[in-house]
């Protein structure tokens, strides 16, 4: 008998957009999940990532029990969560008392809900008496952070979503905001199409979708972000398009700025970003004649070695136009985690304490203290993720607790956070997918609630804070990170503080927040007045929201008046310094790293569903034609890229949007899907001193064509992450092997490898085996003298699995078989004849370009060919209907592809 269907509001778990979902679920299974029109974040719209929410999260790649190592090289056992805590919080109190509190660390997640960062930031501040806990927001958002409490004196966005439809002029810089942000890239593009005189500027050295939307679109060369927009206020001052009463009235230092930049011409400023000087002149007047001016800005200018620099540097330019604190204006990053900014309120990264307090201020370490009902707080400065880390690996963290991240992909320099990891003598991970490439190093994994499956709030980019609710219960054993926490720190106070009152009485998440809001009361983000339940009456609300508001803030510093000592925002005069790598004979090209559409971070969550893999399947490095062509590359080709720390093996593939001399590769792909320990095996742990953001998006490469002539190829229904866990370790002595998903209504495993020779029959065996290929209603052809097999099994007149060894160029066209569902004579014909390579006939590409509606690019160019437009193709075949990320795609190949007279 079927349960009835019932609906919670919530919110998406992944970019900082902080849409509203409604989940579609039965009590006990998620069944659906829509945009929730009531939502101010998003009314209604969801991207392709959040529109599938429900299809993630496949139990067989979540952590459901404790589990506990207690040896090293000994697998992991299941534990009671009794066992698990008493465990972890002995080895701790151990830790502590042999080494003191700085021996250990917790390293936390922009994923974590307010509640859970606030449990904590107490646990590891107020009762172990250590600021060594960090957020993989450092990663992204803590240059923003420098940037607007240097300039304007607190870590507050002063804009709302409402402001990127009311500007006349938006400037977009480091960003590939219709990947990274769509919903708010939507909303963008339909305030331009109801304004067209609206004027955008994209400052990115790719030719991204973002940029197809630009009037002006400026390629400058990476990492010379300080330069331009040195140069643009120099042209400001030039041409007297600045506003000298909002200087002289709410600003101070600029007359320090003003002599710097005269040195910043417009000669030299074009030759270091390697843009035109009429470019340069065209933004210039744009921002400069333009009533509001908007910037919007994420990873391309945070994640950089002078990321507080360029921050300041473009906050300079709104208070030279008096551009900020009105409807339109102001400089507004885009959060990249779902509740990175609910960290930075709650103090979690190791500089920061609660209500946007600093840990290096002793009056701050005072009040939070005197809250809490400790005596002190620590003095000693907290270490940085990657001062974190590089800790873990020489021994001076000898405990690390790790919280909804995956560090083990998500770091720069992957072997070194490998070795630390390994070398570690106690890592607890508190995560809910056993997945990770983290979980191999865990001594201790406990099973975590996800998304649909807790409760708390969260922050999003325009400060708005939502209710986080629960649909379902969390599968297994698995519990919210909030409990968690205070169940271990309940079980360390008793042997830190034994009878002392408990600094964690508390029984649910509302509890928690009730505590932490009032740390908040009087300072910038004042937030005293809000409640889960007043936010369910009101729906979501903007802080600051003091005690006794109806409402929150819509925009900040509408009076001029900025939270720092003399109530002015200051300019910053910093110099222009080039990225840590710079190029050079060795390694000549500049590697940069960024998002997928359809995929988030390292993917534990993403990775689980076949769909998003429709679009691009697997790790690629993007180059420019000339680049390659230099090079003798084609299209596909496996290419070995090596830095100053690494070297990986993927394909390669020509990209126009690049310029020479600049590659391009997605930032998710880690170990778990790409053998080699993923992208972040090349990228480099120099930070930005002042934010010690690191400088991921800037790294010295070169390329070179690589031979391994035996390859194998692979495809496999049914229990795909069971597959996919058996069959990931039989790939370790491969040079290179990639995995993904492909399917919709049949999610397969899909594996390509290759070596140099062939490995021995017993290892084949054993892949044949896990395959489901060894026996039963499987076509197989061998050829032992070439080292060549092909092997189908036909299950109901249709493919269900595959594989190629040795030889893989009919990969594509049985892969499209296995799509259209077909085991027809010419596959029969084919696989027991020599014959490596595929039947006549053009193979399609098989890329899914719309995933909303599930339109293929071929059944986009078919469209074409036969005279539609955009809109005959959105009336025809769906595709652009719902979320509109492929609009920019269609429109290409619109161009690309005229339809036929």
């Amino acid at each position: 008998m079927s349960r009835p269907t019932q609906t919670t509001a919530s919110t998406c778990c992944y970019c900082g957009v902080g849409c509203g979902v409604l989940i579609e679920h039965d009590g006990e299974r998620i069944l659906d999940v829509a945009g929730d029109p009531s939502h101010p974040a998003n009314f209604g719209k969801l991207c392709s990532k959040g529109s599938t929410l429900h299809l993630t999260g496949d139990l067989d790649a979540r952590a459901l029990y404790p589990e506990l190592r207690l040896g090293k090289g000994l697998a992991r056992a299941r534990s009671s969560w009794d066992s698990a805590l008493d465990h972890a919080a002995n080895i701790f109190a151990e830790t502590i008392a042999e080494h003191g509190p700085d021996s250990v660390a917790f390293y936390i997640s922009g994923q974590l809900l307010t509640e859970d960062y606030y449990a904590f930031n107490k646990l590891a501040r107020a009762l172990i008496g250590t600021n060594n806990i960090d957020s993989n927001s450092r990663l992204c958002m803590s240059s923003a952070v420098v940037g607007y409490k240097r300039s304007l004196g607190a870590d507050a966005p002063p804009c709302s979503y409402e402001d990127i439809e009311l500007s006349d002029c938006v400037l977009i810089v480091g960003s590939n905001m219709a990947y990274a942000h769509p919903v708010l890239f939507r909303r963008l593009e339909e305030a331009k199409a109801k304004r067209p005189d609206m004027q955008i500027i994209v400052v990115d050295p790719r030719r991204t979708d973002t940029g197809e939307l630009a009037d002006l679109h400026l390629p400058i060369l990476p990492g010379t972000d300080v330069a331009l927009f040195h140069g643009i206020l120099h042209l400001l001052l030039w041409e007297g398009w600045i506003d000298r009463n909002f200087i002289e009235a709410h600003t101070e230092g600029f007359d320090e700025l003003k002599s710097m930049v005269r040195d910043y011409s417009p000669a030299v400023v074009a030759d270091l970003c390697g843009i035109s000087v009429h470019d340069l002149q065209s933004c210039a007047r744009m921002i400069g004649n333009a009533p509001s001016f908007l910037s919007l800005w994420c990873m391309g200018v945070n994640q950089s070695t002078s990321g507080s620099a360029k921050n300041s540097a473009l906050i300079n330019l709104h208070l030279a136009t008096g551009q900020i604190g009105k409807p339109g204006a102001g400089p507004f990053s885009l959060t990249g985690q779902p509740n990175a900014m609910g960290g930075r309120e709650t103090g979690s990264l190791s500089n920061l304490l609660p209500g946007h307090r600093d840990a290096a201020s002793a009056a701050h370490r005072s009040e939070v203290a005197r809250y809490w009902g400790v005596s002190d707080l620590p003095e000693t400065p907290g270490l940085s993720a990657i001062e974190l880390f590089e800790a873990v690996r020489n021994g001076k963290i000898k405990a690390l607790w790790i919280a909804c991240t995956n560090p083990a992909q998500s770091m720069p320099d992957q072997q070194k956070i490998h070795e630390a990891l390994a070398a570690c003598p106690f890592v607890v991970l508190q995560e809910a997918f056993s997945t990770t490439e983290t979980c191999r190093y865990a001594d201790l994994l406990l099973p975590a609630a996800s998304w649909g499956e807790k409760e708390g709030t969260v922050t999003n980019s325009e400060r708005r804070i939502s209710h986080v609710r629960s649909a379902v219960a969390a599968p297994g054993e698995a519990r919210p990170d909030w409990s968690i926490t205070c169940d271990f720190a309940h079980r360390l106070e008793k042997r830190m503080r034994p009878g002392q009152p408990g600094l964690f009485n508390f029984d649910n998440p509302a509890a928690l927040f009730e505590e932490y809001k009032l740390l908040t009361r009087g300072r910038d983000l004042d937030l005293s007045g809000l409640s889960h339940a007043l936010i369910d009456q009101l729906g979501p609300q903007q802080w600051p929201f003091p005690e006794g508001s109806q409402s929150g803030t819509q925009r900040l510093y509408e009076d001029g008046v900025f939270p720092t000592e003399h109530g002015r925002a200051r300019f910053l005069a910093e110099q222009y310094q080039a990225p840590k790598e710079k190029r050079e004979a060795r390694f000549p090209l500049t590697l940069n790293t960024g998002r997928l559409r359809d995929h988030w971070h390292g993917m534990s969550r993403t990775g689980t569903a076949a769909r998003l893999f429709g679009h691009v399947e697997e790790a690629l490095l993007s180059m420019s034609g000339d680049d390659m062509h230099r090079r003798h590359l084609l299209d596909g080709q496996l290419v070995k890229v090596r830095s100053h720390r690494g070297e990986l093996l993927l394909p390669v593939q020509k990209d126009d949007s690049l310029r020479p001399g600049q590659a391009f590769m997605p930032m998710h792909w880690g170990d778990r899907f790409l053998k080699g320990l993923g992208i972040n095996r090349l990228t480099l742990p120099a930070f930005d001193p002042i934010s010690k953001q690191p400088e991921l998006k800037h790294a010295g490469i070169e390329v070179e064509k690589v031979e391994l002539p035996w390859q194998f190829f692979a495809l496999v229904e049914g229990s795909v992450q069971k597959r996919f866990e058996a069959l990931r370790p039989l790939f370790e002595g491969f040079a290179y092997a990639s995995f993904s998903l492909t399917g919709r209504d049949r999610p397969a495993l899909v594996i390509r490898a290759a070596c140099h020779e062939a490995p021995s029959q017993a290892q084949l065996a054993q892949l044949e085996q896990l395959l489901g290929l060894d026996d039963g209603p499987v076509l197989i052809y061998e050829d032992p003298r070439r080292a060549i097999g092909k092997r189908v099994r036909i299950e109901d007149d249709r493919i269900v699995a595959l594989s190629l060894s040795g030889e893989t160029a009919a990969r594509s066209w049985l892969k499209q078989l296995w799509h259209d569902g077909k085991a027809d004579q010419a596959l029969r014909r084919w696989l027991l004849a020599p014959l490596s390579t595929p039947p006549g006939g053009e193979v399609r590409s098989g890329k899914t370009l719309c995933n909303c509606m599930n339109v293929s690019e071929d059944a986009v160019c078919a469209g074409i060919e036969r005279g539609l437009d955009l809109n005959g193709l959105k009336q025809e075949l769906g595709c652009g209907t719902r979320c509109g990320s492929c609009v920019p795609e269609i429109k290409r190949l619109l161009v690309k592809q005229p339809a036929v007279a």
